[in-house]
């Protein structure tokens, strides 16, 4: 890479980390163009010069926050063995990664897509999240006879809406009350979803 390639990178780098922060903080209705220019540094003006519009920017976010949260879930579950356990653990860690960072639940569960980004595969990149993060348990669950590909399907499918539903709760709701009593009652749901 020469300089200028190397420059602008970085200022692209700047522009990603302040929007990032901007939706980490106080979620999509913080994200301007002067926000976001603002927090990196920088004119508004040049944030055109590398990026077409904000949607662009956030797009790119989502893609940053999906692998972060892979991150995060990869690194409470590796050593666990394959199979319900590690579904059980990867799953309350998925969901403990968007309690510690609600701005992104709601950008992830609650904003409109059109508001995120005009690219068609936003969605899918969010709502596949989980079921990637499991892929390799549901796989072993099902070459070892624990269950059948259908039932994995119908699993995956109540895992994913249930998850969301409770987050949903706990975050804008703040039902249950506590965070104790939220671990409770997703451990309970994970535990019914998972029985053979």
């Amino acid at each position: 890479m020469n300089k200028k390639e190397i420059q602008e990178q970085r200022v692209k780098g700047y522009f990603i980390t302040a929007t990032k922060d901007l939706l980490k903080s106080d979620g999509l209705k913080s994200v301007s163009v002067r926000n976001i220019a603002d927090r990196a540094g920088y004119s508004f003006a040049t944030l055109y010069n590398y990026f077409k519009d904000v949607k662009d920017l956030v797009f790119l976010c989502v893609k940053d926050f999906r692998e972060e949260c892979r991150e995060y879930v990869e690194s409470r579950t590796m050593a666990i063995t394959p199979g319900n356990k590690r579904l059980k653990a990867i799953i309350l860690a998925y969901m403990e990664y968007f309690i510690q960072y609600p701005g992104i639940f709601d950008l992830f569960f609650a904003e409109k897509l059109s508001d995120i980004s005009g690219k068609g595969d936003t969605s899918a990149l969010i709502t596949s999240l989980l079921d990637e993060l499991c892929a390799a348990d549901w796989d072993y669950c099902i070459d070892m006879r624990m269950l059948t590909s259908r039932e994995a399907g119908l699993k995956k499918a109540a895992l994913l809406y249930g998850s969301t539903g409770l987050l949903t709760l706990y975050l804008n709701r703040r039902h249950p009350g506590s965070y104790d009593a939220f671990l409770k009652q997703a451990t309970h749901f994970i535990d019914s979803q998972l029985k053979s």
